[in-house]
């Protein structure tokens, strides 16, 4: 289940023939250069053989020309307001538009290859619970296609105007909100605001995940010492603030953040804030002092990014070509580690884990980061989706002595 305590991966028998679920990935790619069938059975990778070595009666995808990768997922996403920067006027929140923009926003990121993704959603003020109710909504009508869950955001928790705020929070996790969290920096006592938040969270054994500029180093320092401990764990987000420190300061809070286990999210495709915070957290700083860094889309054309995509491998290229991270790094950021904020089992294209994964057109990982057009995504061992893109080319000399590879309309695609 989303957001629970990882588990290790378990062995399954081989696929009968009876079993109609099974699936045969044909011919992929992995990233240390073999070319593989994989067997799917039972939401889980069964066997990964050499091309041709494992007879089945399975269906078969052919997978020639695909890279086939660990599924990424989606650690902060902000359903209740995607897909709402043409909207005229403020923002909806009546339940049935936040459960539609909720529900085609997780759809368009499950076409991206994000099999599980995690919503931040406003409760109180004028949403009240009803954006929450209607997030839980289509969480129950994506399950199958994408795991979605919810993340309780109440806008103040202390003095007496908090008091209303922290009653609600208690009835967003009794409601289904798996875990709580919300915008300290925005509350009169931040502090406070993070101590409530953590009350509530170990009252219910439920992750937190807060949002942050981070760029108050004794506020970080606060939080630390608060959060150290606590299971399941810590996330905080997207700390572009930490990046406009002093290195020295910024180095010190990196150190007490992986001390304390807490995990930082950044959003290098724009936040989801204020454009004047929109700066990317300091991940190479992070990741030397020991934080895991998870990456994130943030806004989906809402009015804080109205061009945001919600694309995990977009998230990734901007680790890689901005901040001068290795293309397995950045990867890892958005699949291996998005994987662990949501508390999620680990994912290897190996025998005995979970089947989510994601072939994309290419056979190396830089190319798939760079180009990533065609995709096919997998969901507990079945095809949830499938992105095909075309590129031809006019018929000419030139084309025909460079044989550039293209992507025709025929075939497996």
């Amino acid at each position: 289940m989303p957001d629970s305590q990882p588990q290790p991966p378990r062995s399954s028998s081989p696929a009968s023939s009876g079993d109609p679920a099974a699936l045969l990935l044909c011919g992929a790619r992995l990233t240390d250069g073999r070319t593989v069938d994989v067997r799917l059975g039972g939401g889980r990778i069964e066997a990964v053989g050499t091309v041709g070595s494992l007879s089945s009666y399975a269906t078969r995808v052919d997978l020639s020309g695909y890279l086939l990768l660990p599924a990424p997922a989606e650690p902060h996403a902000h359903g209740d307001t995607a897909l709402s920067a043409d909207a005229d006027g403020p923002v909806s929140y009546d339940p049935q538009d936040v459960q539609r923009r909720a529900t085609e926003a997780a759809l368009l990121q499950l076409g991206h290859g994000a099999t599980a993704l995690r919503s931040h959603v406003r409760i109180g003020d004028v949403p009240g619970l009803g954006a929450l109710s209607a997030v839980l909504q289509a969480r129950r009508a994506l399950r199958g296609l994408a795991e979605l869950t919810a993340v309780a955001m109440p806008r103040v928790l202390t003095g007496a105007a908090g008091a209303d705020g922290l009653a609600m929070l208690r009835d967003a996790v009794k409601m289904g909100a798996s875990v709580v969290g919300g915008c300290p920096d925005r509350d009169p006592d931040p502090t406070g605001y993070v101590e409530a938040v953590l009350e509530v969270a170990s009252e219910h054994g439920c992750p937190v995940d807060l949002h942050t500029d981070g760029d108050d180093p004794a506020r970080l320092a606060r939080l630390a010492a608060m959060a150290g401990g606590l299971r399941p764990g810590v996330t905080i987000g997207p700390c572009g603030g930490l990046g406009r420190l002093p290195a020295e300061v910024a180095s010190r809070a990196a150190d007490q953040l992986a001390a304390a286990g807490v995990t930082v999210t950044c959003l290098p495709q724009g936040g989801c804030g204020a454009a004047e915070r929109r700066a990317t957290a300091p991940v190479r700083l992070l990741r030397a002092a020991g934080v895991r860094v998870a990456a994130g889309s943030g806004a989906l054309r809402d009015v804080s990014n109205p061009v945001g995509r919600g694309d995990p491998l977009e998230a990734a290229y901007l680790l890689a070509s901005r901040h001068g991270l290795r293309p397995e790094e950045a990867y890892d950021a958005v699949s291996a580690s998005a994987r662990a904020v949501l508390g999620l089992p680990e994912v290897r294209v190996e025998a005995g884990f979970p089947a989510e994964l994601l072939a994309v057109r290419g056979d190396r990982l830089a190319g798939a980061l760079s180009l990533a057009y065609s995709r096919i995504v997998v969901h507990r061992g079945r095809v949830v989706a499938r992105t095909s893109a075309v590129r031809e080319y006019c018929n000419t000399p030139a084309v025909a002595a460079l044989d550039l590879p293209r992507q025709g309309r025929t075939g497996q695609s």
